[in-house]
């Protein structure tokens, strides 16, 4: 029987550049015989628009190709299907926690799997220089390890409930 899938919802604004960026590399990062499913959405976007050609470029640089990217916006169907929602901004967090009251649980700040550097919001790069886009990259990057370390313990402790009596 085959293990359930989890997901891994990232949230920015757009979806163009924060949440993709986050999603290509986590993507990487747990490579093809996952567990986890990993997506991302924008609360204030459309559907279908490229990633900026910025946080093409610096993914670039690392060998991860975001072109097939399209944003979507989140709906209660994509809410609904994430195990865990990671946001880029404690607005968005805020936000997310309006619409999706029912979701709260599972909201959780980007910056608060990284113990290196205290909590805090991920800017948003977009209209910025290539560096500041590099900067952000690099910032999401430093949460990726501490995160995936959060899911296997978070799969860890849903498998052992599976089995309790």
């Amino acid at each position: 029987m085959p293990r359930h899938q989890r997901n891994v919802l990232f949230i920015c604004t757009g979806n163009v550049c924060r949440s993709p960026m986050a999603e290509y590399l986590l993507r990487r990062r747990l490579g093809k015989q996952a567990d986890w499913k990993v997506g991302s959405a924008g609360l204030f976007t459309g559907n279908g628009m490229a990633a900026s050609r910025p946080a093409i470029e610096v993914l670039r640089e690392q060998a991860i190709d975001l072109t097939p990217h399209r944003s979507r916006v989140v709906t209660k169907d994509i809410i609904d299907a994430a195990t865990l929602i990671v946001v880029m901004t404690s607005i968005h967090a805020a936000e997310l926690k309006r619409r999706f009251p029912e979701a709260q649980d599972r909201i959780y700040l980007l910056k608060s799997f990284d113990p290196g550097c205290g909590g805090g919001d991920i800017p948003d790069p977009l209209g910025g220089t290539i560096a500041q886009y590099r900067t952000i990259r690099d910032e999401i990057e430093a949460t990726l390890l501490d995160l995936i370390l959060y899911l296997k313990s978070y799969a860890g402790e849903q498998d052992e409930d599976r089995i309790r009596p």
